[in-house]
C-alpha cells in the first residue's frame, strides 16, 4: 500500500467493512467535522461526500465499542515508549494483537479486539511513553500520511496476526506502566501475613492464560504493602509454580514487579523493539487491515 492509494478509496473500504470513519486534517490528526470522532459513520454516501470535499483528509477511526478495536500507541516523542513496550511484552501483557501499524514518526500502533462486556476508557502513561486508545478516543488509520522532516510518510501496516485476536487487559497494562503508589509504605506486620497468604492463594488459582498477569499483579500489590522482596519471591514463586508457571519465568516476573513499584515508573531509556517480534505474517494490501478489524 503506497502513496498512490487514494485515501477516499481506503475510507470507503473501512466503512464498507463496517468500521466507522471520519475525516481528519490532511497530513494531521485533528478532526475536520464539527463533532470529531462522534461523527464517525459507516454510511458510504456520507463517507464519499466527506472525501470528495476533502480528498487528502486523513482517516480517523473511533476506538472502543464503536469500531470494535482498541489500540496500544507506543510513542517516540519525548519519552521513547519502546523500552516500556519491551518490558510489557516480556511480562506477557501485549499478546493477542491483530494488526501492527508503524506511524510516520516511528512509533507503533498495536490493534486489539475490544472486550465484549466491559468498557475500556482511553488513558495515557506519559512516563512510559505509551497511550491506550479505547472508548472516548480515536486513532489515525493507514494509509493516512503525515509530513515528517519535509517528506510525506505513511501510517504503514507492517503485520497482521494469523492467530485470532484476544482482548487486552488494559487495566493490568496501565498498572504495569504507571503503578499506583501507596500513601506510605506499610511494614510487613499484622495484616501483612494475611495479605501474603490471600494473594498467594489467588495466584495459585490463576488459569493458564492469566498466570503471568496474575503473578505480576500480586507481586506489585505486596511490594506496595511493604512486604520484602525475598519473602514475596519465595511465597509467590511457589504459588505460581503450583498454577503451572515455570520457576524461571515466575522469578523473573516477581523481580520485574518489585522493580516497577520501587522505581515508580517504567524506565524510559531508549530501546528498539523490532516489529518482527510481534509479527506472525506481514501484509501489504489495503484490505489487510480491514481483515484485521472485527
Amino acid at each position: 500500500m503506497g502513496l498512490a492509494t487514494p485515501l477516499s478509496v481506503a475510507a470507503a473500504g473501512f466503512a464498507g467493512a463496517g468500521v466507522p470513519v471520519f475525516p481528519c486534517a490532511p497530513g494531521g490528526k485533528h478532526p475536520i467535522t464539527e463533532h470529531g470522532f462522534h461523527d464517525a459513520t459507516t454510511n458510504l454516501a456520507q463517507v464519499r461526500q466527506w472525501w470528495r470535499r476533502f480528498p487528502q483528509a486523513n482517516i480517523g477511526v473511533p476506538t472502543g465499542r464503536p469500531s470494535g478495536v482498541v489500540v496500544v500507541d507506543v510513542d517516540v516523542h519525548g519519552v521513547n515508549g519502546f523500552a516500556a513496550c519491551r518490558r510489557a511484552k516480556e511480562a506477557g501483557l501485549l499478546s493477542g494483537w491483530e494488526v501492527i501499524v508503524r506511524s510516520p514518526s516511528g512509533g507503533l500502533h498495536a490493534y486489539y479486539p475490544t472486550h465484549q462486556s466491559a468498557e475500556q476508557r482511553s488513558w495515557q502513561a506519559g512516563l512510559a511513553g505509551i497511550d491506550f486508545r479505547g472508548d472516548g478516543g480515536y486513532i489515525i488509520a493507514p494509509p493516512s500520511r503525515r509530513a515528517v522532516n519535509g517528506e510525506l510518510t505513511l501510517y504503514q501496516m507492517t503485520a497482521v496476526s494469523e492467530a485470532p485476536g484476544k482482548a487486552l487487559d488494559a487495566t493490568m497494562l496501565r498498572d504495569f506502566l504507571d503503578p499506583p503508589r501507596p500513601p506510605r509504605p506499610r511494614s510487613y506486620r499484622g495484616n501483612g501475613e494475611l495479605d501474603v497468604r490471600r494473594i498467594a492463594e489467588w495466584v495459585a488459582r490463576r488459569p493458564e492464560n492469566e498466570r503471568n498477569h496474575g503473578l505480576f499483579w500480586g507481586a506489585c500489590k505486596l511490594a506496595e504493602r511493604g512486604v520484602g522482596q525475598a519473602e514475596a519471591f519465595d511465597v509467590l514463586t511457589r504459588a505460581a509454580m503450583s498454577a503451572g508457571l515455570g520457576e524461571r519465568e515466575a522469578a523473573r516476573t516477581v523481580r520485574s514487579a518489585y522493580r516497577t513499584v520501587n522505581d515508580g515508573h517504567v524506565s524510559s531509556g531508549i530501546a528498539a523493539v523490532d516489529t518482527e517480534e510481534f509479527a506472525v505474517s506481514v501484509a501489504d494490501s489495503p484490505a489487510a487491515i480491514v481483515r484485521g478489524l472485527p
